[in-house]
């Protein structure tokens, strides 16, 4: 194959381009690696070194490497480097600018899965490409395990076979300028080993990208967690499970994406930077707009934006994206995070629990096969119907108290006390219906483990819902919770402007009274409502904690890709800090 032929310059010995550094890039019999002796074997059967260019443990053991590994860890970043000038020194290109690859390494794994001990494909020749996890070396024979993102397949490189097909002394390049974590080309056909293992028996080979910084060795590849979340690309590279997690994140979306899709809905876009914080009750983010000469936020929720395009014609519209707000971090918060709002004209909340629990459960069932699955050791199910239970009735259950009954805010607070909800979360509690929510927040959410709906809010926690057409004090929305945690969110939207108007500057007031979370009042929505809001629903669903649910992590931090870590000062060679 001319490709792989005109890549490679003939054979050159590394201790006449780099005589310096052939004992970095020349192992002899014996070397040590990483402070730790280690041993070549010639015979076929023997155990072979493996080389992956990562600091080397003792078997059992959990001391944390010292600041002599982050030394060798240096000295290979060196040793890599020595190779790239080495390769060019040869004429070949170490980082390559494309590789036309013709299957994967499950689809010939699959492909090939009745062969034989010890048989070899007729064809078809297969191209392949990847990223070198391991290496074992032998005198004339090589295994290098190689993943792609299907998965892992190993080669089977043979002198023999590749100097033949590319030249004398390929396998010898092969040997000395590869390590693992480098990405190359291969090509060659099907192959099961004499010991049961599929691979492919490589006659060409190409590098397309060399690594200049080894593999991560176990501790740090596979303990530290503050550590695979700072370097993610590195966790993503070691850890499958974490690139499935990904994967299903991916899937789950495009499946509700697809799932409103035809049901005629449409994704519009909404703006991420906002004169007035609205949609929530949470503290923004702020900024300031030097051609606009103004003070931004960044949006805490896209639901005003969506209501003023159902204003305007559009009667089935959503938006997944991302919000932003300035609040704690913890195993269920990310000041960034993924949100899901869906409108619909002339439906209400009663319609958006269907279309809630419909289109979660079509998501379980398309991505993972299944509406049943495991939580941390739970068995959660998502079939459909959901069970539907008030505040008010959860609040009763667990503190036998009837908040309907009471009107005065000092006898609220007495009842909240004494059925153990902490004084201090009462501190600047004003209303009944505030004290409620406290009650089913401290009390009882932690306790809805299979998915629940909870319906009818106070009235004082739910701004932009409509009042419930028949019960005084609450309005008709509702929460899905899983597992203790909410979900999703979803309104009969308020559409009365006059009413809004009030409920906003009741708002604005407790921002005036340093509530941060508060928000003021929006004229460009207020403007919008006048014109008219036919009735709608609405819903918001938070994705990360819903593929927490459906990938099985307990932190969101594990579903989002780059979570919000604090800032470190590194020193030389001091390890990270715990955050």
């Amino acid at each position: 194959m001319a490709r792989f032929q005109s890549a490679f310059a003939p054979a050159l010995h590394l201790r006449q381009i780099l005589p310096h550094t052939r004992s970095a890039l020349l192992p002899s019999r014996t070397q040590h690696i990483g402070g730790i002796r280690t041993r070549h074997f010639a015979q076929a059967n023997a155990q072979p070194t493996v080389l992956n260019n990562a600091p080397v443990q003792k078997k059992g053991s959990t001391k944390k490497p010292s600041k002599e590994t982050s030394a060798t860890s240096a000295e290979l970043r060196a040793a890599r480097l020595a190779k790239v000038d080495a390769m060019r020194e040869a004429g070949v290109n170490p980082y390559a600018y494309a590789f036309n690859t013709t299957s994967t390494t499950t689809t010939v794994a699959e492909t090939h899965a009745s062969l034989g001990p010890g048989e070899v494909a007729e064809g078809p020749v297969y191209s392949l490409a990847g990223r070198i996890m391991a290496r074992r070396v032998f005198g004339k024979l090589a295994f290098f395990k190689l993943q792609d993102n299907s998965g892992q397949l190993q080669l089977y490189l043979e002198k023999k076979a590749i100097d033949g097909a590319m030249g004398e002394g390929s396998f010898k390049q092969l040997k000395d300028w590869t390590d693992g974590g480098d990405i190359i080309g291969v090509t060659g056909v099907a192959k099961r080993t004499d010991k049961g293992e599929m691979s492919l028996a490589v006659t060409e080979w190409t590098m397309l990208t060399k690594a200049i910084a080894p593999l991560p060795d176990k501790w740090h590849g596979l303990k530290d967690v503050e550590k695979r979340y700072r370097a993610r690309h590195v966790d993503m590279i070691v850890n499958a499970d974490v690139r499935a997690t990904f994967r299903k994140r991916a899937q789950v979306t495009s499946s509700i994406r697809r799932y409103l899709d035809n049901r005629d809905f449409l994704e519009m876009e909404t703006p991420a930077l906002h004169g007035q914080p609205g949609g929530a009750e949470a503290r923004p983010f702020t900024t300031f707009h030097n051609a606009l000469e103004q003070d931004l936020t960044l949006r805490i929720a896209t639901e005003l934006h969506l209501k003023r395009l159902v204003v305007g014609g559009f009667d089935k519209v959503y938006e997944l994206g991302r919000l932003y707000r300035n609040e704690g971090v913890s195993s269920r918060h990310n000041p960034e995070f993924t949100s899901i709002e869906i409108y619909e004209a002339y439906t209400d909340y009663h319609d958006t629990m269907r279309l809630t629990e419909n289109l979660i459960a079509h998501a379980a069932e398309e991505v993972l096969g299944d509406t049943t699955v495991d939580y941390q050791g739970t068995e959660i199910k998502f079939a459909t119907p959901w069970r539907r239970v008030t505040m008010h009735d959860l609040v009763q259950e667990a503190t036998g108290v009837d908040f309907s009954d009471i009107k005065d805010i000092t006898e609220a607070r007495e009842a909240a006390l004494q059925a153990g909800v902490p004084s201090a979360a009462l501190d600047g509690i004003q209303t009944v219906g505030r004290v409620l929510n406290l009650c089913f927040e401290e009390l009882c959410e932690r306790n809805l483990i299979q998915p629940t709906f909870v319906t009818d809010y106070p009235v004082e926690v739910s701004p932009l819902a409509k009042p419930h057409r028949s019960k005084a004090g609450v309005v008709e929305r509702f929460e899905m919770f899983c597992c203790g945690q909410e979900i999703a969110n979803s309104y009969s939207e308020l559409t009365d402007a006059v009413e809004q108007r009030r409920r906003f500057e009741e708002q604005a007031a407790r921002k005036a009274a340093g509530d941060d979370e508060a928000c003021g009042v929006d004229e460009d929505f207020l403007a919008a409502l006048e014109q008219g809001l036919p009735p709608t629903g609405g819903i918001g669903i938070g994705i990360d904690r819903l593929v927490m649910l459906l990938t099985n992590s307990a932190s969101i931090r594990d579903v989002i890709a780059f979570p919000a870590l604090s800032t470190q000062i590194t020193d030389g060679d001091a390890q990270d800090s715990e955050e």
